[in-house]
């Protein structure tokens, strides 16, 4: 097959997302499936993922072994892998073979300077498309891609056992949790999981994360503020006197306003007005967070005007200038 010129076959993707569900427009994918280059690939992948366009799951599959051929030139940066992959979790596809095929791949490039790992996107999405399989066998899959070399694919591996939903990951983010991990994001990531997967339960498990470290600490507060969960705030308001003296505040504050709830905007707004300045002025910072919406600003800009030496600490929070006007940039 001749393979044209990417700017011919880009013009034919953008006709075929005109009208995708034409016969044309099929024809024209599956030509561009089968035997283009990777980034026409990874453009109809995503097309018949966006468009639903179901018939042509078979040839999304078929065009994924070729892509393994030399895939550091057949697919740099593995966008085409990804984008089948990505494709076929769009369209609610249970091709575990395949999933798992993209979650051992590791695609080695050269940069300036040495190599790195191209695959590591398409290894976090593997974990998601073997989560969302709902196959009780994958967790398997999830503990190995846990003990990935890259902290993304172990951030991405922890997320899918939330989504998997089977209480037998519940023992695998303990441990991943408890044997902790260079990258922060990824115990925040296992807690987070666990909090979705049985709130009550993980709670006080969480919450014992405060005692085990400033890094682990950090961990549990950022997983409690993620979890949009109303039983997090005392947690977190119970950790905060110890988190000011270990100068956690500003993370413990900030995980308050993540979970975007009244009760802790009341909270935020309250050590505003009664805390010493440091905290108070940390209390600010962590509202305009929430978001600089005009009833917010408003409830804050009155605690500063009972409180003047909040007045700067306020302006520069919500990026306004002195009671009112918004900074220009």
């Amino acid at each position: 097959m001749r393979r044209r010129p990417l700017e011919e076959t880009l013009l034919a993707l953008r006709r075929a997302r005109e009208a995708p569900g034409t016969e044309e427009s099929q024809r024209e994918l599956r030509q561009v499936l089968a035997g283009e280059g990777s980034h026409a690939v990874a453009r109809a992948a995503a097309l018949v993922g966006e468009r639903g366009l179901d018939a042509l799951v078979p040839d999304l599959v078929a065009a994924f072994p070729r892509l393994f051929e030399d895939p550091v030139r057949t697919d740099p940066g593995c966008t085409a892998k990804t984008g089948i992959v990505e494709a076929l979790r769009r369209l609610e596809q249970d091709e575990r073979a395949l999933y798992r095929r993209a979650a051992t791949h590791v695609q080695m490039e050269p940069v300036f300077g040495g190599r790195v790992d191209t695959a590591v996107d398409l290894r976090g999405s593997a974990a998601m498309a073997l989560a969302e399989s709902a196959g009780g066998d994958v967790l398997v899959d999830l503990a190995h891609l846990l003990a990935d070399p890259e902290a993304p694919v172990r951030v991405s591996a922890a997320r899918a056992v939330s989504v998997h939903g089977r209480d037998g990951g519940i023992p695998l983010l303990h441990l991943k949790a408890l044997a902790g991990d260079a990258e922060p994001r990824v115990v925040s990531e296992c807690l987070l999981s666990l909090l979705r997967l049985g709130p009550g339960d993980a709670l006080p498990f969480v919450a014992s994360f405060f005692d085990r470290g400033d890094a682990a600490a950090e961990a549990a507060a950022v997983a409690l503020g993620e979890s949009r969960q109303a039983e997090a705030l005392p947690l977190l308001r119970g950790w905060l006197d110890r988190a000011s003296r270990r100068g956690l505040a500003r993370t413990a504050l900030l995980a308050i306003a993540s979970l975007r709830r009244d009760e802790a905007v009341d909270l935020l707004l309250a050590l505003a007005k009664d805390e010493p300045l440091p905290l108070a002025r940390e209390a600010l910072s962590a509202l305009a967070s929430v978001g600089g919406a005009d009833p917010l600003y408003e409830r804050a800009k009155a605690v500063a005007e009972a409180r003047p030496e909040l007045k700067d600490a306020l302006a520069r929070a919500f990026g306004r200038g002195a009671f009112g006007e918004r900074a220009r940039s």
